[in-house]
Order: structure tokens, then sequence, then C-alpha cells
């Protein structure tokens, strides 16, 4: 077993990775998988971390495609060529490199992580990341949106959807065909990470993005 801590500087999310953690990514030469709960603790990656050869994978919760700070964050990792899939909750911050090393909140520490090559720990934290990672929701450029992107069409369709309104009368009623609809709903249960339309519809009510009549 090693067990080191490092001190973690402040930052933003979208800087990279910071002393000791930086250092370790830069090693990486197979896979780095990043699981963010969005909690303030941990170590973190952004876009400049990210090296030719090295598989990325990185796990966050579904409000992340909506959160203009973090959506940017996700987009542009994306854009870097990281997998990035969302899930409705994620449980701990945690960074896992080549399968041997994992870096997670150290207690008592301000802002410091905790380096550890343990294989019990390691078991367990790529474990959760696998069960979690084959529900979670893919992540693409595209799917990234806020509020204020979505046109009348969409937050139209969004408002019929909810109500349960059939494809046919969402058709008639924003004038496109039902195929059109049908593309229309996919792309955006898409973006917010939604599983189904009923679902889709709460959380696009969440995030106020359905139009009032």
């Amino acid at each position: 077993m090693t067990f080191t801590t490092l001190a973690r500087r402040a930052g933003s999310e979208q800087t990279p990775a910071a002393g000791g953690v930086g250092a370790l990514l830069a090693g990486a030469g197979a896979e780095v998988i990043a699981i963010s709960s969005l909690a303030p603790t941990g170590a973190t990656f952004g876009p400049s971390d990210v090296r030719s050869g090295v598989r990325y994978r990185a796990l966050f919760p579904d409000s992340v495609r909506t959160t203009p700070a973090w959506s940017r964050h996700i987009r542009a990792l994306a854009e870097y060529g990281v997998s990035v899939r969302t899930t409705p909750v994620v449980m701990v911050n945690a960074l896992v490199i080549d399968g041997r090393t994992v870096v997670l909140p150290a207690d008592g520490v301000d802002r410091g992580v905790a380096v550890l090559r343990l294989n019990s720990v390691l078991a367990a934290t790529i474990g959760y990341f696998e069960r979690a990672w084959s529900e979670a929701v893919p992540v693409v450029g595209a799917d990234v949106v806020v509020a204020a992107e979505l046109s009348w069409r969409e937050q139209e369709v969004l408002r019929l959807m909810a109500l349960g309104c059939t494809d046919g009368h969402i058709a008639a009623q924003v004038g496109v065909s039902v195929r059109t609809v049908r593309r229309m709903i996919a792309q955006l249960m898409s973006r917010l990470g939604a599983r189904s339309r009923f679902q889709a519809g709460v959380k696009a009510a969440d995030r106020g993005w359905l139009l009032d009549r």
C-alpha cells in the first residue's frame, strides 16, 4: 500500500490539475478514469491535462448538461477526445490512473487529495465507475445546452410532450412532420440526459425550460 497526501491548489474545474496531481496525469500511459460529484473537494482535470495515446473516460451528474460553467467544461473535454457520460447522481470524486493509482479527497486536509495504490480501494472505485458508466448517457458537444439555446419550437415540443400529447398532435401544433418531432424529442432527451419521455418532461420543468401558457 502507498498513501500520499498532496496539496490541491484552489482553482476552477476548467484549469489543468494542480501540482502533484497534474504530474500523475501527465504520467498516465493507458487510461484515466474521472468521477466527479461536483463537490469542491478531490482532484479534477481539464482539457489541458489530456495527452495523446491515453484513453479518458469521465462521469458526471446529469446537472452538468444545463449548468453553464460545467456544460462548457464537459463540452471542452468532449472536444479534446474525452468520453463523457452523465448519470442522475454521482456519489464520489476520484481519479483512477492506469488502473493502479486512485486519487481521492483527503480527510482533514484543506483542498488536499490522497493518492493510494491499494487493491481493495482500486477495485471498489473502478467497480463503482464501471457499473455507473454502463447505464450512463453519453455526451457529445451538441448535447450540452442551456435554456437560452432552445428554440421556441423545441420548448413547445417539450411542453406538449410533458402534457402527454401524441407525436401527431405535437407535429400539427409546431408545424413539422411526425418524423421531425420524433427526431427533436430524441435530441432533447439526449441533451437532458433523460432515459424516457416522462423523465425528459420532469427535467425540463425543473430547469424552467417549459413555455408558460
